[in-house]
């Protein structure tokens, strides 16, 4: 019964008993009065409470209901029940009475967290609603699709912490809010929509622009019903006019909220608020509040196609509980993962201020201080570079740039005693890279390093550290290479050396007194500033040693980090001296940043690497007055050295030194003003950038790299068959620069080999070089070095118009191949170190292999490098822009584009055609109708594919003509003018040199491309050679006005790859043509139309019609049949010459040799396009009636991550019942389900103990029952019978093996194992068999197989 009434009777005047409801003044756990009103009722069936006053009149009446059953029997004469329902009974009075008079105020806020379907409830989780799915685990493969696409890992993990936080409750009290922030289109209310599906009822809209709007009182009114999510898809904060009041709102703290035609009230609102934006959040300066609470999430860019994109929208509304629960465990593992976030994309994009504090950063970090002078120097020249619109004054730069250091003093004295005015100290980092230090605002100014230990916590921690007494010379005594001793086994007390992990850093302090002895106090005290860490005592005493793990790259790191302060990084054989006396307590302290980091030296060839180090060290000598005492000489002998090397023609580049030298000059006691303009005349990199060097007199060398973490691999060979391979283990930088000094040549090496051997030469260490190679094989932005693409003299994979991996290649030649099986990410033991090496070697003959097979297409990238003027090593796009454009990198203001669809007042429509053979007044084709919307394309009520023209009518057919539009896509270019007029001339001498080589008209050629071609037209060998290079080049430019990325043929307003459309709309065209002409049109792909039964008269108008168009039709062949099967399939015969001078005249078929060209070839003989057909075994076996080879019945499979054989013929096996039992118990242990779990008990009938001995014994049956051996990525193999040790081809994925595709239902050996082994006749031909069978029935559908191969 509720609490908060009795159910009462009295007997009427009239002797009626009546029943009715009696309230009681007490506090109420079921009736929540608030405001001097009801606000709500607890609802025990539904567990849940309900604001609805109604709800709360029912339920009265239900217990008076209840009370009047139950009592039916006590009462005599007339009962009448007082309902709350009947107006006349008075009770509503009463009710009113009692909430709005007689009651105080007793509620608490409902709905403060998120009820799901599932979850249990009671009165005390104040709930009035609950979400319309349980939270729980499942599938959410349609949200990882859509999340995975539309964001990075970095930025999605952003996304569901938040979700997260909101379905742990824990949002309320989390200070922090989402913007999601990128161009229209990327996603943002995709997102937002799921957010708002995940939230449904507990969530409000708001306006953000209000937020920020110092004028607009009631901003918060969009938050009056306390929601735990408020949600804008298209908000505004760019331009903030007061953040006070959204910092309030996202901190949780009461505020006064203004409702229209209401009185003010307080409220402490609990959401969490989500932004969507096109415009960047305006972070006023580096106090806002903002930069703290904000959390801003970009876009990958990356989309779904739009039918992909509906159904897994449509799918993600099936997977919310999953959804929400993936979101609460990822926010679970690190609830305060985002504590210290700091929003540097954003500040970046609307903050000036913060872009210069960047730019900067090395200068303020180095000197941990600067003058306002100095400072102001260094903006002023940043806004001019980067045209800042509204730079600061420079008294509000003063005052902005004391937020970004800890101390500030209008005079100080710096420590060669020369006093400065406006002194800012103190550099804080933290604002910047959020580094996990302690902030020394925060820290008790007293603070200083207590040494009061002996007992040392390194001895501990490094115990197993290789150490060594020093010598009475205080030198090791033996070298590194002999010594097994451990640090746990020495005195510490005495003088000794220690190897320590690389990791593992020793910041030094050697400060100095007024007298040039070493201070025990300042070092104690600049120390003490430092983050808290393991620190002892130096040897001498006075100097101190603070001990920290670096978690970046130490190699990278600066080994001075200021005057009298060594930071000592222990690589090769460097060790710490060390003699223990006292020391503190502490841990040894991790440390991320805040160290000075090595230049960036830019990358370039060998001798300017040196001279550019030669340059650099001069450079910093002066910064450091080791050359001049004073700062003007040292400015004029910087600017000297810099003129110097510009004019000699020199290739560097220091302007990563800039800011340093430029603080270095504002710094000038007496001479800033001059210093600062002389800085601003330096030439700080050459005219040119370093290029790579013709080095044709240098031997031909072929190379492969392997990168493990402990095993840097180089082989390499002398060209030519037979000469060895050298190994080089763990090569220094000298003899990798002693290598590069050859030509070298590698496989795919532009984009890996390269950069390593780049890395090697300048110093990486081994792990280094192993993490770069994972950079690069993951596609990491930022891994390449600039000039590493020099080192090789050529890429075979870059030169080959063949383009496959090198083990395919392998394959095709039939050499030898191999892949390693050992896990890349592992050290290798050294005793494994030749069999690596055996790999690489066999990687080093692969590769001159293959370069000597594409040797056509080698020469023909020499050929195209010597008439662009480049080297063969640069790539094909490259050399062709070069020769078509020049040195011009942005040609694009001189295309043309046009919408071929769009109709002009002019049209010239052509007599004896339908209405669509039309031309503008210029002899452009007009495509009336046609239209590109949403990525797809229509034209005459059909859909045209993005890269030709595909249409087909299977079926068999006889006297088929192929006609073949000569270079179409040029054609295209050219008759568009696409590149504009000067242009697309050059290309078109391009194509018209190609042509007129096919014609054997050398002088023609010999004029164009200002005669460059001439001397590779001295002979039919040579010019075949120019034309394979033309033919290269002029494919390569349609690749590129199609390209997704940048390049100077691309035309961002070519949206519908105008080059391929314009031909497939004429194709188009042509096909209507020519069926209203009583012919079929059997088949059209791309640039070739395929007419049975074609007449001399249909051959002529095709002929004349493309020529309308530009298009310059051949009529490569006739067949004598064909049978087409789909549009990418089919099997044709040659048809013979002498039955083509029957049906098409001996004068038409002699007017030129490249007239049926086929037919004079090939005559007779069957041509098979697509996979099927053209399978070797089918081919020969249906057609060609060739004797069946070895090598016909090898197939070659290939995957992205890698094949095995299960040998698993001879093993134990699971039997089929056993399989299914597995798979059950397997599908219940994953899934954690009690329910799941229970049936398997139940349908198997043993209990829980039971049934984990039971899986555990099934699947050690199973893990028995397969015998995987690693083949590698690619591999070729045989089908092999039963029973003649064949196995299973798998693949494998996440740990997990399946069947290799087209592998099941037979069992395969490698094909090199079935040749050495003489196992041929073990071959399972039924696997070809049934593929000869297929192809038989997929042409007797269309006709009789037996006349057709007869």
């Amino acid at each position: 019964m509720i609490d908060f009434m009795i159910v009462a009777t009295k007997c009427s005047k009239k002797g009626v008993i009546e029943i009715y409801p009696k309230f009681i003044i007490k506090k109420s756990s079921d009736l929540m009065i608030r405001g001097g009103d009801f606000y709500a009722i607890w609802i025990e069936e539904r567990g849940l409470w309900s604001t609805d006053e109604q709800d709360a009149l029912q339920l009265i009446d239900k217990e008076l209901d209840t009370f009047a059953k139950e009592n039916k029997d006590r009462f005599e004469g007339t009962v009448k029940i007082l309902h709350m329902w009947d107006a006349e009974s008075g009770m509503i009075d009463s009710w009113h009475k009692y909430c709005q008079k007689q009651m105080r105020d007793n509620f608490h806020m409902l709905d403060e967290k998120l009820i799901f379907s599932n979850s249990p409830t009671n009165k005390k989780d104040y709930a009035s609603k609950r979400l319309n799915y349980p939270l729980e685990k499942g599938d959410i493969s349609a949200y990882d699709k859509l999340m995975s696409t539309l964001y990075s890992e970095e930025e999605r993990h952003k996304i569901e912490w938040a979700i997260g936080s909101i379905v742990a409750g824990d949002s309320k009290h989390i200070q922090k809010f989402m913007v999601l922030y990128g161009a229209a289109g990327t996603g943002k209310s995709t997102v937002l929509n799921i957010i708002q599906q995940l939230f449904q009822g507990y969530y409000s809209v708001f306006d953000a622009k209000a937020l920020g709007s110092s004028s607009n009182s009631f901003a918060l009114e969009a938050f009056k019903t306390n929601p735990l999510v408020a949600i804008q898809h298209d908000g505004d904060l760019s331009r903030i006019e007061d953040n006070t009041r959204l910092n309030s709102l996202v901190s949780h703290e009461l505020m006064t909220v203004n409702e229209k035609f209401k009185s003010t009230y307080s409220n402490q609102f609990k959401c969490f608020l989500f932004m969507g934006t096109n415009k960047p959040v305006k972070i006023t300066d580096a106090k806002s509040g903002l930069i703290r609470r904000l959390i801003d999430v970009s876009p990958s860019g990356n989309k779904l196609n739009s039918k992909e994109y509906k159904t897994i929208v449509k799918q993600v509304g099936f997977e919310l509980g999953a959804i929400a629960d993936y979101c609460l465990n990822l926010y679970l593992d690190n609830t305060g993962y985002y504590d210290d976030y700091v929003p540097i994309s954003m500040m970046s994009a609307s903050n000036d201020f913060y872009n210069y504090i960047m730019d900067s950063y090395y200068v303020f970090t180095k000197e941990n201080g600067t003058t306002l002078k100095a400072a102001w120097e260094m903006y002023k020249q940043y806004c001019d570079e980067a045209k800042v619109p509204y730079p600061l004054s420079q008294r509000a730069f003063k005052e902005e740039l004391k937020n970004y250091f800890k101390d500030y003093k209008e005079r100080h004295t710096l420590s060669d005693g020369v006093r400065v005015r406006s002194y800012y100290s103190g550099f804080k980092t933290e604002k910047i890279d959020n580094l996990t230090v302690i902030d020394a605002e925060k820290k008790n100014d007293s603070y200083l390093i207590v040494f009061d230990k002996q007992e040392s916590i390194f001895d501990k921690e490094c115990a197993g550290c290789v150490a060594q007494y020093a010598t009475s010379n205080e030198t090791p005594y033996e070298s590194w290479d002999n010594v097994t001793t451990k640090l746990e086994e020495l005195d510490t007390s005495k003088l000794h050396y220690v190897k320590l992990p690389v990791n593992h850093i020793v910041i030094d302090f050697d400060i100095k007194d007024e007298y040039g002895k070493k201070s025990f106090e300042k070092n104690l005290e600049a120390a003490s500033k430092w983050p808290a860490t393991y620190a002892e005592l130096s040897k001498s005493g006075a100097g101190i040693h603070l001990h920290y793990i670096y978690t970046g790259d130490p190699t990278r790191l600066s080994r001075i980090y200021d005057e009298d302060i060594e930071i000592k990084v222990f690589i090769g054989k460097s060790s710490l001296r060390r003699k223990l006396s006292r020391c503190n307590d502490l841990p040894i302290a991790t440390i991320s940043s805040g160290l000075p980091l090595k230049g960036e030296n830019k990358m370039i060839n060998i001798e300017a690497v040196k001279s550019e180090k030669g340059l650099r060290t001069l450079i910093k000598r002066n910064l450091n007055k080791e050359i001049h005492p004073a700062t003007k000489p040292s400015i004029d002998f910087i600017h000297k050295i810099l003129d110097d090397a510009y004019n000699s023609g020199l290739k560097y580049d220091v302007t990563d030194m800039r800011n340093a030298i430029l603080a270095f000059a504002a710094n000038s006691t007496n001479q800033s003003d001059y210093c600062i303009k002389l800085v601003s005349k330096m030439n700080f990199k050459s005219e040119e950038p370093s290029v790579g060097k013709n080095n044709d007199d240098a031997k031909l060398i072929f190379y492969d790299v392997e990168v493990f973490p402990n095993l840097f691999l180089v082989n390499w060979k002398f060209e030519g068959k037979g000469k060895p391979v050298v190994r080089m283990i763990n090569p220094s930088p000298a003899e990798v620069e002693e290598l590069m000094r050859f030509r070298l040549v590698g496989f795919n090496c532009r984009r890996y080999d390269n950069h390593i051997l780049y890395a090697r030469l300048m110093g990486y260490t081994n792990e280094q070089l192993y993490n770069l190679s994972q950079k690069i094989i993951n596609g990491s932005p930022n891994c390449f070095f600039g000039e590493a693409y020099n080192v090789s003299y050529t890429d075979v994979y870059d030169f080959s118009s063949k383009k496959q991996s090198l083990k395919k290649f392998e394959i095709e030649l039939g050499i030898h191949h191999q892949e390693l099986g050992l896990p890349w990410d592992q050290p290798v033991p050294k005793e494994l170190w030749a069999k690596v090496a055996e790999y690489c070697d066999n990687d080093v003959i692969a590769t001159e292999a293959v370069f000597n097979a594409r040797k056509a297409d080698f020469i023909a990238r020499e050929i195209l490098a010597d008439v662009a003027g480049m080297t063969v090593n640069d790539t094909t796009n490259s050399l062709t822009t070069r020769i078509i454009f020049g040195k011009n990198r942005k040609p694009q203001d001189q295309f043309n584009y046009r919408d071929m669809g769009l109709p002009s007042s002019d049209d010239i429509l052509v007599d004896g055609f339908d209405d669509y053979t039309r031309f503008d007044n210029r002899n452009r084709p007009i495509f009336p109708g046609y239209e590109f919307k949403f990525g797809k394309s229509t034209y005459r009520g059909e859909k045209i594919t993005e890269g030709g023209c595909v249409y087909s009518e299977p079926g068999m057919y006889v006297n088929v003509a192929l006609l073949d539009i000569g270079s179409m896509h040029p054609g295209s270019i050219i008759a568009e003018l696409l590149f504009g007029d000067e242009y697309t001339k050059r290309f078109q001498q391009l194509r018209d040199a190609r042509i007129a080589i096919k014609h054997n008209d050398f002088e023609t050629a010999k004029t164009m491309l200002d005669g460059k071609l001439a001397k590779y037209l001295t002979d039919e060998g040579a010019a075949a050679d120019l034309a394979q290079a033309l033919k290269i080049a002029i494919n390569s430019v349609y690749g590129l006005t199609a390209a997704k990325f940048d390049n100077p043929f691309k035309d961002n307003r070519n949206v519908d790859n105008i080059v391929a459309k314009r031909g497939a709309l004429f194709m188009v065209n042509l096909k209507h043509e020519v069926q209203a002409r009583g012919f079929t049109v059997a088949h059209i792909k791309t640039d070739s139309i395929k007419i049975p039964n074609a007449t001399p008269e249909i051959i002529q108008f095709v002929s004349d019609y493309g020529k309308m168009y530009g298009y310059i039709f051949e009529h490569e062949a006739t067949y004598d049949r064909m049978c087409l099967v789909n549009d990418a399939v089919y099997i044709a015969k040659y048809d013979t010459i002498e039955h083509c001078n029957e049906l098409y005249g001996e004068t038409y078929v002699n007017q030129s040799k490249d007239v049926l060209k086929d037919c004079k070839k090939h005559g007779g003989e069957w041509t098979a396009t697509g996979t099927e057909f053209a399978v070797p075994y089918i081919f020969k076996k249906l057609f060609s009636k060739e004797p069946i080879e070895f090598e016909d019945m090898c197939v070659t499979n290939s995957v992205t991550s890698s094949l095995y054989l299960d040998m698993n013929e001879k093993l134990p096996q699971l039997t089929i019942e056993e399989e299914k039992e597995l798979a059950k118990l397997h599908k219940a242990w994953d899934s954690e389900d009690s329910e799941n779990m229970e049936k398997v008990l139940k349908s198997y009938k043993y209990d829980t103990e039971y049934a984990g001995e039971r899986y555990s014994e099934l699947r050690k049956k199973e893990e028995e029952s397969h015998n995987y051996v690693f083949i590698g990525k690619v591999g070729q193999f045989c089908p092999i019978k039963q029973g003649c040790n064949g196995g299973l081809l798998m693949r494998e994925k996440d740990g997990k093996y399946y069947a290799a595709g087209g592998s099941k239902g037979y069992r395969w050996l490698e094909a090199e194992m079935v040749k050495e082994l003489g196992k041929e006749a073990d071959i399972d031909r039924s696997y070809y068999e049934n593929m000869v069978n297929d192809a038989i029935c997929d042409i007797s559908q269309y006709g009789d197989f037996e006349w057709f191969v007869n």
